[in-house]
């Protein structure tokens, strides 16, 4: 099954969103991202979180809609974040698209990447869309969608990644090990119109700029 996870995190342009939640089979917000979904014309089928950040009116909003709610305290050890992403793997993803996910808090940013290498290990696809970045986590292989000039970062997530071949980017990469605590994967650009990105070991967040000249 595939899930959309709405976070309460930055979204950019919200016409770049519109239209595209009908490709879920599942739509989940995680607390104050219900503001999001109403300006979208999106009900979710669930709100996760502690609700410190959903309006009264946006709650009510969606309790009329029929929109269940799993409802958690304040003083916890997971981000809601978190909640919701194992929430959605217990329920079935394969699959979870995360918007909001990246650009606002550092640390939530780090969290939510960072949470997202456990259900990847698991099997899980994780894919954080925005209107200027994208961020996949690949641990396999990855065609991008890119064209000539978009900017592309490798981040590894985890201890190492190995056999890293990158193809049509201005930097090639042929099997290269790439290590997590000094990264220097950083600001590629594509030059052709297949750009791929390999990995044998390990777990690679590839960014790719969209809106951003190298």
């Amino acid at each position: 099954m595939r899930f959309l996870i709405m976070t309460n995190g930055e979204y950019g342009d919200l016409n770049w969103y519109r239209g595209r939640a009908g490709r879920f089979d599942r739509i989940y917000c995680v607390d104050g991202g219900s503001r999001r979904a109403k300006q979208l014309g999106v009900v979710p089928d669930r709100v996760v979180g502690d609700m410190d950040s959903i309006t009264g009116a946006d709650r009510h909003d969606m309790e009329n809609n029929g929109v269940r709610f799993s409802v958690f305290p304040p003083e916890k050890d997971y981000t809601d974040t978190q909640l919701a992403l194992d929430l959605a793997v217990r329920e079935g993803a394969r699959e979870i698209v995360v918007w909001g996910g990246t650009g606002s808090r550092l640390d939530h940013t780090l969290s939510n990447l960072c949470s997202s290498l456990a259900l990847v290990r698991r099997g899980v696809s994780v894919f954080f869309e925005a209107p200027d970045v994208d961020v996949y986590l690949v641990r396999d292989r990855l065609l991008l969608p890119g064209k000539p000039g978009d900017t592309v970062s490798l981040i590894v997530l985890g201890d190492r990644a190995t056999g890293v071949t990158l193809h049509d980017f201005r930097y090639p990469l042929e099997g290269v090990v790439l290590e997590g605590s000094w990264q220097w994967a950083v600001s590629n650009v594509v030059t052709g119109t297949a750009p791929a990105v390999r990995v044998a070991t390990g777990v690679l967040a590839v960014f790719h700029y969209k809106r951003l000249s190298p």
